[in-house]
């Protein structure tokens, strides 16, 4: 686990920057697939964690959550528009993504449902960051701002790497995989004019360059 700003950790993974898994202060953000379990609970022993929160429920990033919340014996928080996703077996089938694929996610990446204790909503604060609600690639995607030093922790919004290929650049999220894309773009563009001095991804590495972000969504369809 390295810091990349004051409390601000990102959990090593294999392929780097493949699926990313945060600590802001003592919530964990994110839970990778059900395959992460020894990943999280290696790098985050000793720490103190009292809460996870997700930026959205897909099973990429909820697959641990439950295991996690039981083990730690602690919260998890979610989007509002995404708590019964996570409330509910099988909440996660998304029906643009063809039917072997969700079976291949079931089988290895989906975690069980699991009690949402908070619905993160705009403008709470988690872990001194501030939540936006951003829509688009999930119904209730959130990510999370902290002003004083323009950290954003922006989940799915964009990726910072061609998910299909792990060629590092940003993308726009997979459309099989996003709810409303028009919508999501308004949330990127929304996200880049914030001009974060480091902005970090639920895929790809982070990136310290507020103008290639800008640059970026100014260029997204309208």
């Amino acid at each position: 686990m390295r810091e990349l700003a004051d409390g601000v950790f990102m959990l090593k993974g294999f392929p780097p920057n493949a699926i990313n898994i945060y600590v802001i202060g003592d919530v964990l953000i994110d839970a990778g697939t059900r395959q992460a379990e020894k990943r999280i609970f290696r790098q985050i022993g000793g720490r103190s964690i009292s809460a996870h929160a997700l930026t959205h429920v897909h099973p990429d990033h909820q697959g641990c959550s439950h295991v996690v919340c039981e083990r730690l014996e602690i919260p998890l928080w979610c989007g509002e528009r995404d708590a019964l996703a996570m409330e509910s077996a099988g909440g996660m089938v998304n029906p643009k993504v063809p039917g072997w694929l969700t079976r291949l996610q079931e089988r290895y990446w989906t975690g069980p449902p699991h009690p949402v204790a908070r619905v993160l909503r705009e403008g709470e604060e988690v872990a001194g960051f501030t939540v936006l609600e951003t829509p688009g690639h999930s119904h209730g995607h959130v990510a999370f701002w902290r002003e004083s030093d323009r950290v954003l922790i922006l989940g799915d919004v964009l990726n910072n790497m061609n998910v299909n290929t792990g060629i590092p650049g940003l993308h726009e999220p997979p459309e099989m995989f996003t709810a409303d894309p028009a919508r999501n773009r308004e949330s990127a563009r929304r996200l880049a004019a914030l001009r974060p001095s480091l902005a970090c991804f639920g895929h790809g590495a982070p990136l310290r360059d507020p103008g290639k972000l800008t640059d970026f969504a100014a260029r997204l369809p309208e």
